[in-house]
Order: structure tokens, then sequence, then C-alpha cells
């Protein structure tokens, strides 16, 4: 595989921003294997890699071996950096949303072999990341076939009413009043059933969250909630797990594997 570096400037945020990006080679180092790596003249497949709150784009690749693992899979990984931002248009601050859902795609399409079938299109990402991956996923139907959430704040209902009074500050800046989130298309919740009713093609969905996370409860009540509504959900859960990277290592591999590859 092929690591990048990726400086560029973003016309929507109005600053230079940074994301790294995993290509298959055609030839793999000792110790990888080299299986799907032949050369292909089709575009690739893409995964879009999101970072957690206090993360950043280099964090999947520090903390674990997802190189290694997208290795025998013709997979690009494009992993942006958001800040803290919940991949959110920002009630005060920069249009993020409007970055990573509009502007990225066409900024990695522009520089990099990236296919543009909502077949091969997929976003995952863990905790705020997972949020951001659903957000794309149920915002952006037509163009993403499956989505995954790892360990995600599906409800951001502890953001924005937190009894610390710093963390429910920031809730606002970014979201504006816990009134202004509910029910809007930054609410998962709300925003499945738009989906649902909008006739357009559902995202397949994955769910992932350790039962010892503090994020468990909501994740468990997500699910039905997206069943219901007709979405094709995976869930998977681990005993005990807490919102640590060692989980996330694990859940990773999991979701490869479930990603609907075989229609590139």
């Amino acid at each position: 595989m092929a690591l990048l570096h990726t400086h560029f400037f973003s016309t929507s945020l109005g600053q230079a921003c940074s994301l790294d990006v995993i290509l298959p080679e055609a030839h793999q180092g000792i110790g990888i294997d080299p299986a799907g790596q032949a050369a292909d003249p089709a575009p690739l497949p893409v995964l879009y890699l999101l970072h957690g709150l206090s993360d950043d784009h280099t964090i999947w690749q520090r903390r674990t071996s997802i190189e290694r693992y997208a290795a025998s899979r013709r997979l690009a990984v494009i992993m942006p950096a958001v800040h803290r931002s919940f991949y959110t248009d920002q009630q005060t601050g920069y249009p993020y949303w409007t970055f990573v859902s509009e502007e990225l795609p066409r900024v990695v399409r522009h520089f990099f072999h990236i296919s543009a079938r909502r077949e091969d299109t997929f976003a995952a990402g863990l905790s705020m990341g997972g949020y951001g991956a659903l957000k794309l996923g149920l915002r952006c139907p037509d163009r993403f076939a499956a989505v995954a959430s790892l360990s995600g704040a599906v409800d951001l209902t502890h953001f924005l009413q937190s009894d610390d009074p710093v963390r429910a500050a920031e809730g606002r800046l970014i979201f504006g009043s816990y009134d202004a989130y509910r029910g809007s298309d930054n609410d998962l919740a709300a925003l499945a059933e738009k989906t649902a009713s909008s006739g357009q093609p559902k995202p397949k969905i994955f769910l992932a969250c350790g039962s010892g996370d503090f994020l468990y409860d909501a994740n468990l009540a997500f699910r039905p909630h997206l069943e219901k509504l007709g979405y094709d959900v995976a869930w998977s859960e681990k005993a005990d797990a807490i919102h640590t990277w060692s989980y996330w290592d694990e859940t990773i591999q999991q979701v490869l594997d479930w990603l609907p590859l075989q229609a590139t």
C-alpha cells in the first residue's frame, strides 16, 4: 500500500487542510499479502475513514493497522482532518459538513483515481467520526452505499446538555441550542426517518459498540430505531469493551470484511 500525506487549500473552509490517503499498489513489500492488488485500470472504491473528537487525520494509522488490513483489498482509504467540528456546518465557526460531504469528494477524485459510483463509496468512523459516517450515509444516500459507526456518538443530547459548562458551550457553538439540534438534519434519529421516507435507496449500516462504553445505551437504542425504518443494520458488540483503540482496531477489521466490495 502507498501512504500519502496530502495538504491542499479548501475553498469551503478558506484555509489549508490535511488528509492522509492509503492507496493500493500492484506490488507489496515483505510480509504484506498481495492479494487483490493486481493492476486494474478501473477507478478505486473508496472508504472515507473519520476520526473522533480529540484526534486528527493521522490517528487511524497511529493506533491501528489500517494500512495492513486494507492491503488485501482494492480500496482507497481517505482520512481527512476536521478538528472538533462534528462534521457539521457550525453555528459559529466553519462549514465542515459542506467540506466533508461536497468539497472533499471532489478533491480526492481530482487528485486520485477514485470512483464516483455509489456502489463504490463508503464511510466509517469512531465516536464523533461514527456520527459523521452515519450522517454522510443518511444525508447523502444517493452517494454512499454503506456506512459504519464504531462507538458512535449517535445521540448528542449528552453533549448539548452536558453538566460540564465548557462542553455544553462547545456544543452550542457547533449546533446552536439543543432545540435547534433536535429534529434537524444534524439529529441522526430524525434524519434516519427523513431519509427512510424520501424514497431514496437506504445505505447499509454497521453499528458497533462495547457494552462497557458510555455510548452503549444510545447505540443499543438506535439500532431498533433504524430497523423499524427498514434499514439493513449489522450489529456488533463486545462484552465489557470500552472507548479504546484496542476495540476499534479489532472492529475496523470486521467493517472491512462487511463492506460490499464485490459490487465494484
